[in-house]
């Protein structure tokens, strides 16, 4: 886990000078170094550059850049897998001189190219600069889960893990998104490929952007897609297999996941995802797994007494740590020097406190997101399934002429309900899904903040809605339902742009490694093709995990 940052000049006017300014606003990133390789061709100016947080590899032999023969890489995250694949390389007659994923990725992307990617289990931000094609090449990970930022405008092309580091650069155009900032006070994020400022975007999970020094042209493609899974037939298996299969699934992804040459620990709640990945990492080790727990005053709210006993059953060695009031507003004000762009999960502060405990202690901390987009968990799962069916159901023109008495009677005029807490929000909502009860429609009132009208509304200029993956319709699978739908569009949108977009600046803001053991591809790809009873059953959400849970 580090941070990159990099640029190609077609106009060549940066040097490394900027590029160290750039990637030093990252240090708590990579606080065990920093590398840079610049290459001056005739057309442009390459420069490569990398904070370094020591997870594989300690030694000199894992700084970075690396270059292999004509290939040259700053990589930001992890391969898992990477001693098997090395392997598989050294059977080819590869050598290496190091035993750091970083090299393998280099060796692999020789052996294999572009498809090299297909053999790595982990999270990955990387760029590869050829200088035999003069091609400069920038990958991420399947979920993205970390993060790759870049800016292209007349003919400078900069990225960079955070954006705080690409707005270092004397060139770069402080110009806000309007359209961005509509977009935020929607979903209460910045919607990917889309960023805060023009001209800047976020790559996309599942693809990669090649850049050629001689036609001066981005082009980006898509090497995997979670729709891929979903449209793939329903698998025919009996429970108690599925239940077997997914146990074993599950236990290699978070084996994978304590690859490491530092001490690993794991952030329990007290909710099922994270009992599962204590419970099947300490069965059968010997040594006690780390647990961290963040409690917070509010009995509502506060998880820390079931992530207690949680940890007592298991038997791990658990640290607690209740957080004030105070504390909580301590952190306040360094939020948007981490975040960059305008982020409103206000889950960011107890992130960063358990991730500043953990980092007493561990260098690498497992967080158990993503198991809500994978095997249903969300509340609002329920509501999609009670009453987007009980929507479609209702007759066409019975819909019309609600949506018409609807819009003769404003929300203000309702007695009682008027005085409710929200209601005129869900009233408008309501009174949309009746005009158009699509599954996209009922989604979007389950998940936005605010209506495309409701934001118009408060902008002096009109409002261009950003595509994202809420606009996806690539499910096509006749065997699924709204709920498979929803997964999909969550795991592409509010688990990328919120969840992890959270974990990783929370980690990284104080230089802890945070892996998400649930997104290794190999699991959402398993459970995509899972009977839809298997993870909502009857109203128990992640119906398959609870019982591989006792």
């Amino acid at each position: 886990m580090c941070g990159i940052s990099g640029f190609i000049d077609f106009g060549k006017q940066t040097d490394q000078a900027i590029l160290e300014k750039m990637n030093r606003t990252m240090a708590h990133r990579g606080p065990d170094g920093e590398g840079y390789a610049v290459f001056n061709t005739d057309s442009a100016i390459i420069g490569l550059g990398h904070r370094r947080l020591s997870i594989i590899d300690l030694s000199e032999k894992g700084k970075q850049p690396q270059t292999y023969k004509n290939y040259h890489i700053t990589f930001n995250g992890e391969i898992y897998n990477y001693i098997e694949i090395k392997s598989q390389l050294e059977d080819k007659g590869h050598q290496f001189e190091s035993h750091s994923d970083t090299e393998v990725i280099l060796h692999a992307f020789e052996e294999w190219g572009i498809r090299a990617v297909d053999r790595f289990i982990g999270m990955f931000a990387f760029v590869i600069y050829d200088e035999h094609k003069q091609t400069l090449t920038a990958f991420r990970d399947r979920a993205g889960i970390k993060p790759f930022f870049y800016y292209w405008k007349d003919g400078l092309f900069l990225f960079a893990s955070e954006l705080k580091a690409i707005l270092q650069h004397p060139s770069f155009i402080k110009n806000i998104n309007m359209d961005a900032v509509g977009a935020y006070m929607q979903y209460g994020y910045v919607p990917t490929p889309h960023c805060i400022f023009n001209d800047t975007y976020k790559l996309k999970p599942g693809h990669y952007l090649t850049i050629g020094l001689d036609g001066r042209k981005i082009d980006s493609f898509q090497y995997w897609n979670v729709y891929d899974s979903y449209n793939k037939p329903i698998l025919k298996i009996d429970f108690p297999d599925a239940v077997m299969e997914t146990e074993k699934l599950l236990i290699s992804a978070f084996k994978y996941r304590m690859v490491s040459d530092v001490p690993v620990g794991v952030f329990l709640s007290g909710g099922y995802d994270s009992a599962s990945v204590t419970a099947l990492l300490q069965k059968d080790n010997i040594e006690k797994i780390k647990t961290f727990t963040i409690g917070v005053p509010d009995a509502g709210l506060n998880e820390a007494p079931y992530a207690k006993e949680i940890a007592g059953y298991l038997g791990t060695d658990h640290t607690e740590y209740y957080c004030t009031q105070k504390e909580a507003l301590e952190i306040i004000p360094d939020l948007p020097f981490f975040y960059d762009e305008p982020f409103a999960d206000s889950s960011a502060i107890p992130t960063s406190l358990v991730s500043k405990i953990a980092r007493e202690k561990v260098t690498v901390a497992l967080s158990a997101d993503a198991g809500d987009e994978i095997f249903a968990g969300y509340n609002r799962y329920d509501y999609i399934i009670k009453y987007g069916k009980l929507m479609q159901q209702i007759p066409g023109f019975m819909q019309k002429s609600l949506a018409a008495v609807m819009n003769t009677v404003p929300a203000k005029n309702i007695p009682i309900l008027n005085k409710k807490s929200l209601f005129h929000s869900r009233y408008e909502k309501l009174k949309h899904l009746f005009k158009n009860p699509s599954q996209n429609n009922i989604f979007a009132g389950l998940t936005q903040q605010m209506n495309d009208k409701d934001v118009n509304e408060i902008f002096k200029e009109n409002i261009i809605k950003l595509s994202s993956g809420f606009d996806s319709d690539e499910l096509k699978n006749k065997e699924h339902n709204i709920l498979s739908y929803s997964m999909a569009v969550d795991y592409q949108t509010y688990l990328l742009d919120d969840i992890l977009q959270k974990v990783d600046r929370a980690t990284m803001s104080v230089s802890l490694e945070g892996r998400e053991p649930f997104l290794d591809q190999r699991i959402i790809e398993w459970a995509a093709q899972l009977p839809l009873e298997y993870k909502y059953n009857k109203g128990i959400k992640k119906y398959i995990l609870k019982r591989n849970s006792t």
